[in-house]
């Protein structure tokens, strides 16, 4: 047998090289998907609303590897550049121009991303990949630097010259992991898995929305700062202005429609009327949230420490700001989900 010019040797090493990166392509990407979705399609889905659809399919995606880095590579890359274009909003005259290039550098980078993704490409960036891959379990991790410490390690030769590349590897996913993991959903579905534990759920929701109707609507002078006097007597000093009964309307119709919807949900518990309801009951809450931040019905200036008083209410803003951004982002999971559970039942 003649032995393989350099050529020859080169080109087959290049067509076995190739058709290992297909087959690890294809073990990074097939898989069972929360989602029901094609794992490209999902991952290019992960970079279409930026970081908000990168969290909504980290949320919705418990088991693709491959999902779950592009949404936490969208996150992190879309979320840091928000951030950086609203600072530079901020700088007087040049920061409009500055904050024109980089509109122009992320439409660039999403559609790249989103090409990759379709692809079916584990395409990570330079530092945002770096920061998503160190979220991700250790033994992701570990399965991708071993498959990276393979390709360029030194290939061994076989009998004929040709250098062959070694086979890709995965690493075994801990047993511990995987008990912990089975009894986590176990505790997290118990209220959505069962009759008897969404009754009780209801039930909850039903007992906690009264108490607040009855506080909010009778008691709400006790929302105060309570100062003990030297005599031994307390002093309460409301925290709530007069716009607070502007406020009022609102938070007494939220929670009538909550707690009228949690009783007909104690009498019809079908699937997707239930998650209907809890789609409009959580765009009620952002409503009323977005409402409170609006009219900030609150006084901090009662309270005696002047460093409190600067800093209570920008902490009371973020918070309440961020339970909107919560509740906008578990109403967009729950959304997809019906949908994607509309798209499962529906005929191919």
């Amino acid at each position: 047998m003649q032995p393989l010019l350099p050529e020859e040797r080169r080109k087959i090493y290049e067509e076995e090289k190739a058709r290992i990166e297909a087959e690890q392509k294809q073990r990074t990407t097939e898989g069972g998907s929360t989602t029901g979705l094609e794992p490209n399609v999902a991952g290019l889905l992960c970079y279409l609303g930026g970081w908000i659809t990168g969290i909504v399919f980290l949320v919705i995606e418990q088991k693709n590897k491959f999902v779950r880095f592009h949404a936490l590579q969208s996150i992190v890359t879309f979320g840091a550049l928000t951030i950086v274009g609203t600072f530079m909003n901020w700088i007087p005259v040049v920061g409009s121009y500055f904050g024109a290039v980089v509109g122009i550098l992320v439409f660039i980078l999403w559609i790249m991303l989103m090409v990759k993704a379709h692809q079916g490409e584990l395409y990570k960036l330079p530092l945002a990949g770096d920061v998503a891959e160190g979220i991700l379990p250790v033994t992701w991790r570990g399965e991708q630097h071993a498959a990276t410490e393979e390709q360029q390690a030194a290939q061994p030769e076989s009998t004929d010259g040709i250098t062959k590349p070694p086979e890709p590897r995965e690493a075994p996913t801990p047993a511990l992991s995987i008990k912990m993991e089975q009894f986590g959903k176990r505790m997290e579905n118990y209220f959505e898995g069962t009759r008897a534990g969404r009754i009780a759920g209801y039930s909850a929701s039903i007992f906690w929305n009264v108490v607040l109707l009855v506080f909010l609507s009778f008691f709400h002078q006790y929302i105060a700062w309570y100062h003990i006097e030297p005599a031994g007597g307390v002093n309460r000093l409301s925290l709530l202005t007069g716009d607070y009964f502007i406020l009022l309307p609102i938070l007494v119709t939220a929670l009538v429609i909550s707690i009228a919807a949690n009783i007909i949900l104690l009498i019809y518990d079908k699937y997707w009327f239930r998650e209907i309801i809890q789609i409009i009951l959580s765009v009620i809450g952002v409503v009323v949230v977005a409402n409170l931040v609006s009219i900030f019905p609150f006084d901090f200036t009662v309270i005696p420490n002047a460093t409190a008083v600067d800093i209570v209410p920008v902490a009371v803003t973020i918070v309440l700001i961020i339970i909107a951004v919560g509740l906008g982002v578990g109403t967009l999971v729950r959304f997809i989900k019906l949908i994607v559970g509309v798209a499962k039942q529906s005929p191919s």
